[in-house]
């Protein structure tokens, strides 16, 4: 039987991070959503480190994915996080449980949170435009697709770019992978089950027309679809 999550990180810290002088764990083991294959995440605050890196280890019969930093390196994958909508880094940072430099981190830990509810830039009326333009063309591409194999990786697609649009529209952050459906759910519940039932009927029984609708849904307050009049990179 494995350690439990915190008990186990806390020896691999005192282990492989012995001069480190904060230690965070974060990760789904930490929210409870934890599952067989969960690894688990620690941020490391180190002084004696010139520059920042990550690796990834098994040790106790557990994966680790180890994010090292010293009290200043860190600000540069806080501030790139935020620029590129998935703010990884603060959000483990803040939302994780302390092991060791409860001290220390109580001001990093701030620094995250503030950065977390501030929310990314908002977009510009361009930045919307060229948005609404690369859904219109995915849109196109899934309702006109009628070969299966192409309409699967068509749908995946157009789902992130939609979860990009609605997020960053209304000043939130977004999500990769799993926690595309975890941001949505988070801004607004009902709409992530919108989004994950017109999906599912695409998936499971090649049914568009909800897809369709969804798009134009989020859309159309912003003027719905775009086209004719779109331009990148010409000169005005």
């Amino acid at each position: 039987m494995r350690l439990q999550p915190a008990e186990a990180a806390l020896k691999i810290v005192e282990k492989r991070f012995p001069s480190c002088a904060a230690a965070v764990l974060a990760g789904s083991v930490v929210r409870g959503e934890g599952t067989p294959t969960s690894d688990l995440d620690l941020v490391i605050f180190d002084e004696s480190i010139k520059e920042s890196y990550r690796e990834s280890f098994v040790d106790l019969g557990w994966p680790v994915e180890a994010f090292v930093h010293n009290f200043s390196s860190y600000r540069y994958f806080f501030e790139e996080d935020c620029k590129s909508g998935t703010p990884s880094m603060p959000r483990m940072t803040a939302e994780g449980i302390v092991l060791k430099g409860k001290e220390r981190l109580v001001p990093i830990k701030k620094e995250a949170s503030a950065l977390l509810e501030k929310g990314p830039e908002p977009l510009t009326q361009k930045e919307i435009d060229s948005r609404r333009y690369f859904i219109t063309d995915a849109l196109d591409d899934f309702t006109g697709c009628a070969n299966r194999a192409e309409g699967i990786h068509v749908a995946g697609n157009l789902a992130e770019l939609l979860h990009e649009f609605v997020l960053l529209t209304n000043g939130r952050y977004i999500g990769k992978s799993k926690w595309i459906h975890r941001a949505l759910k988070q801004f607004d519940e009902h709409l992530a089950e919108s989004f994950f039932a017109a999906f599912e009927d695409y998936y499971r029984q090649g049914e568009k027309d909800s897809v369709i609708r969804l798009a134009d849904d989020i859309l159309k307050p912003y003027g719905g679809r775009f086209f004719e009049g779109f331009s990148l990179g010409k000169n005005e």
